[in-house]
């Protein structure tokens, strides 16, 4: 996803350009500590069309974490991890969409739900919502395929589709902790290899009934 500047202002309206602004300026620096100057300055904005569009900077927040949704919810609809027609060779080949698009600056492929949302948790619980929303929106965009692979291999066991799905969101958003913490993508990578190989036993290793 291309980045959006101040070198960049005739790119949407100044609320879309706000938020994509948010976007990367928040990825980059924090949601804390991105100011309403940082985000103006970056979208081209003056400070009077700021506050037009958002009242309080949790409203932003808030915003910013549904465009982010909405955004993503196209960008994965669209992406190649769909085809294959064997349902655990798509959940595999999500996986491996996920590492492909670990590339370049650590803000630019980190996530802007993930990191909102370890700010504002306790803080506010509208952000920390919408974060939410968006997180686990998106694992659910898995369930289909990971239920069909557990009915077209007969595995009867104590975990579920929806667990699955929701596990993937926990190592892809500690992936990007341990990369940011080490600030290495390659950490990104190994826990995502380590994701593929620890589907691949649940599904060729789980003893079946």
């Amino acid at each position: 996803m291309s980045r959006t500047t101040k070198q960049n202002p005739e790119r949407g309206d100044a609320r879309t350009r706000l938020l994509e602004s948010a976007r990367d300026v928040i990825r980059a620096k924090g949601f804390a500590a991105t100011s309403v100057d940082d985000l103006c300055q970056a979208a081209a904005v003056t400070k009077g069309a700021y506050f037009h569009h958002f009242k309080t900077k949790d409203a932003l927040g808030i915003a910013a974490a549904q465009h982010w949704a909405e955004t993503i919810t196209a960008f994965f609809a669209g992406a190649s991890y769909h085809e294959p027609e064997d349902a655990l060779d798509r959940v595999l080949a999500y996986v491996a969409f996920r590492k492909s698009i670990i590339a370049g600056e650590l803000a630019e492929f980190s996530c802007l739900v993930g990191t909102m949302v370890q700010e504002t948790f306790a803080t506010s619980p509208a952000i920390r919502d919408a974060c939410g929303a968006s997180i686990f929106g998106h694992a659910a965009t898995l369930e289909a395929d990971i239920d069909a692979a557990i009915r077209d291999r007969g595995i009867s066991a104590d975990w579920t589709a929806a667990s699955l799905a929701r596990h993937t969101q926990t190592v892809i958003q500690g992936a990007f902790v341990l990369a940011k913490a080490g600030d290495d993508p390659a950490l990104a990578h190994e826990a995502l290899d380590h994701l593929d190989r620890y589907i691949r036993l649940l599904f060729y290793c789980t003893n079946k009934e």
